[in-house]
């Protein structure tokens, strides 16, 4: 069975976007391609019109995959989320034990994150050390650089 994929509303409309763009923007751009080569003459020696057959493939593929993603995912409710554990959506403010540098994160779908903006994955090293944890409790998270001990100070959404 598919694994479902658990989203935030914003998440969920960023997919919507991206398939819309690739559906009714780029593929009848590439088709357009396709058509403006043809019409160049002979096939067997026009590499404009193979590269347009490959991109066209390649969008197909891209499309198949994000109805299919779009197709397993759930938005979560955000109303209905325990703050008293981090848990998907939750905004986590921990600190470094080591550095006792503090951090926020936002754990999201593998789909939404972006560590620049402080989501990270709950798939991550950083975010199943967290999953599940609570205010004052230590996450040891196994990195590149070693371990790190996070301390859970805060938790909300």
């Amino acid at each position: 069975m598919a694994e479902i994929n658990y989203l935030s509303k914003e998440g969920f409309e960023n997919l919507q976007k991206e398939l819309h763009e690739l559906k009714y923007v780029q593929r009848p751009f590439i088709s357009k391609q396709i058509a403006d080569a043809r019409d160049k003459g002979d096939l067997s020696e026009n590499a404009e019109y193979h590269a347009a057959k490959e991109d066209q493939g390649l969008l197909e593929t891209k499309i198949a995959q994000l109805e299919d993603l779009i197709s397993r995912s759930r938005i979560i409710d955000e109303s209905k989320l325990d703050t008293s554990k981090v848990m998907m959506l939750s905004k986590v403010k921990v600190k470094n034990m080591g550095s006792k540098q503090e951090m926020v994160y936002i754990m999201v779908s593998e789909k939404e994150a972006d560590f620049k903006s402080g989501k990270i994955s709950i798939k991550s090293p950083i975010g199943i050390g967290l999953m599940g944890k609570k205010v004052g409790d230590l996450a040891e998270i196994s990195a590149p650089a070693g371990k790190i001990q996070l301390q859970i100070l805060e938790i909300k959404l």
